[in-house]
């Protein structure tokens, strides 16, 4: 993408009523843009890096099992009504009616859809296990919408369902969820914690949240300092085989949001190895057995040919909400830093000099034999200042700055620069393109 020809918004100066770091910089760096309170228009560089967090989160529920499928945004309050939550769930739902005088909602969640559609096919525990996900908008009235994207009224959430014959099968289904759960942050660049955690509204008698350390997170959080180094499950894992003795593992440290902490059990953590930080939560599983299926008449027939409720689970990750935790874990004064994984761009390419033949005829070279190995580039082609140039990509927080300039041309050379460390080298346009387009 040439930068002459893309929507790209730059503002100089900080909103003010951007309060934490990933709400400026995405504002400042036009990747969102506020429409009302808490509701936001991605604009093309946030909808880049938001379809890259969606395409990660997507392969690691596939991996695991789960089957796409895509629930409406606006669901009957009869459901809600039949599952005894429509009353319950409080303002933060937001009621609507149609033309028919028909009770509406603009769904917070999908629980009751999901096991309407499961109770209308599924009939034999040989249909079974079944996890079926989607990864649709969402809205909640937050009383005081603030932080971005980060505590916004609608927001981009997947959301997976799984259904089991028994409590031993759903927790099973729990186990994989948790364990791709742990996948997906790592290839986001996050190092996030599972922590044993308050289900709320959802119910259920065991739930996780994961949790990312950071100065501006929502809520205090515990845990055990050796929970940061453990390994991460491989991609090879096999989702079909035992995977609680990983889950036990991770669980066996202590990790607690500030409504699950155990002060007792906490101090029993050596001082040394105690972690009482603040946190921001991206990701929240629960196994909640039978508290829909049931009063929903949701129900297989078993092995002894005797129909029961199914025990089902649900698991969330915040995929909008994934945006600004990642910023807020990789930034610096200049700006954003992203992980490969989620750039909107690998490569900022910058022509120093529109105009002179040997840096036009440069950059086009680097710009299709990029292209053409498929990696990202953004080419900077304005008539702009240096320092605006530079300002500009490190605010938008490209991996790699690839800077083409009359005096390094001379010498036959490009500068590169990693963005996270802001190192800087000079090579060949033939080794930059390697080491670019290196696997």
């Amino acid at each position: 993408m040439r930068l002459s020809r893309f929507f790209l918004p730059i503002l100089k100066e900080t909103p003010k009523e951007a309060e934490i770091v990933s709400h400026r910089l995405m504002l400042r760096a036009g990747m969102i843009r506020q429409q009302s309170a808490g509701i936001y228009s991605w604009l093309p560089l946030g909808l880049r890096v938001l379809d890259k967090i969606g395409r990660i989160v997507r392969e690691e529920q596939n991996r695991a099992g789960a089957l796409e499928i895509l629930m409406p945004t606006i669901q009957s309050a009869e459901l809600w009504k039949e599952s005894g939550r429509y009353e319950d769930y409080g303002k933060e739902m937001l009621r609507i009616e149609d033309r028919l005088e028909r009770e509406m909602l603009f769904g917070p969640t999908a629980e009751e859809v999901v096991t309407d559609i499961f109770r209308g096919y599924v009939r034999s525990y040989k249909d079974l296990p079944l996890n079926l996900y989607n990864i649709q908008w969402k809205f909640r009235d937050e009383r005081r919408p603030r932080f971005g994207v980060m505590r916004g009224r609608e927001f981009l959430m997947k959301d997976a369902y799984s259904f089991d014959v028994d409590q031993d099968r759903a927790r099973e289904a729990y186990y994989r969820m948790f364990v791709a759960y742990l996948r997906t942050y790592s290839r986001l660049g996050l190092t996030a914690i599972p922590m044993r955690a308050d289900s709320g509204p959802i119910g259920g008698d065991m739930s996780h949240e994961f949790i990312i350390l950071a100065s501006t997170g929502e809520s205090r959080v515990f845990c055990h300092k050796d929970v940061l180094d453990l390994p991460i499950p491989a991609e090879d894992t096999d989702f079909r085989g035992d995977l609680k003795p990983i889950v036990d593992r991770w669980t066996s440290f202590y990790a607690a949001t500030e409504e699950k902490h155990d002060e007792a059990a906490f101090a029993a953590v050596p001082a040394d190895k105690q972690i009482s930080a603040r946190g921001i939560e991206v990701g929240h599983i629960f196994y909640f057995g039978t508290k829909y299926s049931e009063p929903m008449g949701a129900k297989v027939a078993g092995p002894d040919g005797v129909e029961r409720p199914v025990h089902m689970g649900s698991y969330g990750v915040g995929v909008s909400r994934l945006a600004g935790a990642i910023i807020e874990a990789s930034h610096d004064d200049a700006g954003i830093i992203w992980p490969e994984s989620v750039a909107p761009f690998q490569i900022g390419l910058i022509n120093m000099k529109p105009g002179d033949a040997s840096c036009d005829g440069a950059c086009d070279r680097l710009y299709a034999e990029l292209g053409a190995a498929g990696v990202d580039v953004l080419l900077d082609d304005t008539d702009t200042r240096a320092g605006a140039k530079f300002a500009t990509m490190d605010l938008i927080g490209l991996p790699w700055q690839l800077i083409v300039g009359p005096k390094s041309l001379a010498e036959g050379k490009v500068e590169l620069k990693r963005r996270a460390t802001g190192e800087r080298e000079l090579l060949t346009i033939e080794a930059a393109l390697d080491r670019l387009t290196a696997k």
